[in-house]
């Protein structure tokens, strides 16, 4: 499912139109987004828990070339499924 179809199929749940839909979808996105960039965690009871972890620098190689190349420590964000999505994904 991309994100039209998860459009579509929130205005059919809810009985409201596309653009409402839209609205709502992409307010959710925004929101979890905006919470991860200042470092807080979004957690969904029985759905999962969005948060950042810090990947430490490090040296790589590139592919092409094998030249070395550094890397810069950041933040990255992952996705952890809860118990109830777990079992339903089962």
């Amino acid at each position: 499912m991309n994100k039209s179809e998860l459009i579509d199929k929130v205005a059919s749940d809810l009985g409201e139109t596309k653009a409402k839909a839209k609205k709502a979808v992409e307010s959710v996105f925004k929101n979890i987004s905006d919470s991860l960039s200042h470092g807080n965690p979004v957690r969904l009871v029985g759905f999962g828990t969005f948060g950042t972890r810090k990947r430490e620098a490090r040296v790589a190689r590139n592919p092409r070339t094998g030249q070395k190349i550094s890397i810069k420590a950041r933040k990255v964000p992952f996705f952890k499924a809860g118990k109830e999505l777990k079992e339903k994904v089962k």
